[in-house]
């Protein structure tokens, strides 16, 4: 898999603000790229730069390893965090119009507009002005508008922004379809969910400076702290003896079936089949599983890192 987009030690300053620091990102083709960060780190200037809006004072983007050049605008569809449709202008008529700014022609355009409004069950809202809809419906037609013309890359700022829960599912589900017909996707969110659903890599902006970047999976298991839940039926007080020195318990429960659920931190030189052969001299085990990380706890810990606070004893809010 080669590289689509490449930015390469790219800096901006405006006045007395470094919005970049000497960012680098290589975002692979065909997958879904999480652009993460705090509110003012950067991401939006690197997003601003990337659509050639504004210009790097320093380094330089690629876009398959040629220089980005004002022909890639037609490549490349963006949908803004702030939204920007024409509130007095017909549904159908403005997604047409802007197709066509981005080549297509009006056939092909509104061929393209009606297939995506039938998909959305949206064919009744053609004549409508964007003012009579809710910012639900106006989250639809501006999604839409940015993929009508099969850019190559999509750039999505906060994507599921207004939503409901039932239409959050449906962008995500269209998000995973556009990268299986060849798309790759930037997506800047907060939403540290769907960065773990949806994303295979990541960067994390904070401060103006990249401070972590990398494979998805690889990092939750680069920062995976040993520890694991285990299900078992017996005695919670001999479980606890027969671990001895080589687990610290987190915490523990019993369900409605008599399971005691425990949720253990492997200490020093030992190792889940150490613990397994001790315990097991007790108990019935009926699940062990490895606990990881979720984005956002990693995200809070390096964002805590860069600002110079201290994370120790920062309560953990791992997940299964």
């Amino acid at each position: 898999m080669g590289i689509l987009l490449s930015a390469q030690h790219v800096s901006k300053k405006y006045s007395n603000h470094l919005a970049l620091d000497d960012v680098s990102i290589d975002v692979p083709e065909g997958c879904i790229y999480g652009l993460l960060g705090p509110n003012g780190a950067g991401k939006t200037t690197l997003i601003r730069i990337i659509n050639q809006i504004t210009g790097p004072d320093s380094g330089k983007v690629l876009f398959e390893n040629r220089l980005l050049e004002a022909e890639h605008v037609q490549q490349i569809g963006y949908l803004p965090e702030e939204r920007g449709l024409y509130r007095k202008m017909e549904v159908g008529e403005q997604a047409i119009y802007l197709a066509r700014l981005k080549g297509l022609s009006k056939k092909e355009a509104k061929k393209r507009v009606q297939e995506w409004f039938e998909r959305f069950e949206m064919q009744g809202w053609w004549k409508k002005k964007v003012e009579e809809l809710s910012k639900g419906m106006q989250q639809k037609v501006q999604f839409i508008v940015t993929v009508l013309h099969q850019p190559r890359l999509l750039i999505l700022d906060e994507p599921f922004s207004g939503f409901d829960p039932i239409n959050a599912a449906i962008i995500k589900e269209e998000i995973l379809n556009l990268k299986k017909q060849g798309s790759t996707i930037i997506l800047s969110t907060h939403n540290m969910g769907s960065v773990e659903e949806l994303c295979d890599n990541i960067a994390l902006i904070n401060r103006s400076k990249k401070i972590l970047d990398g494979n998805v999976k690889e990092i939750r298991r680069a920062y995976a702290s040993r520890t694991y839940d285990v299900i078992f039926k017996g005695s919670m007080i001999a479980f606890t003896n027969t671990m001895w020195a080589g687990g610290e318990l987190i915490s523990q429960s019993t369900d409605t079936d008599g399971m005691n659920h425990v949720r253990i931190k492997l200490l020093g030189t030992s190792t889940p089949n150490m613990l397994l052969e001790a315990v097991m001299r007790s108990s019935e085990i009926h699940g062990f599983t490895e606990v990881l990380p979720t984005m956002n706890d990693i995200f809070i810990m390096k964002v805590q890192e860069g600002n110079g606070e201290n994370v120790l004893g920062t309560r953990s809010n791992y997940t299964e």
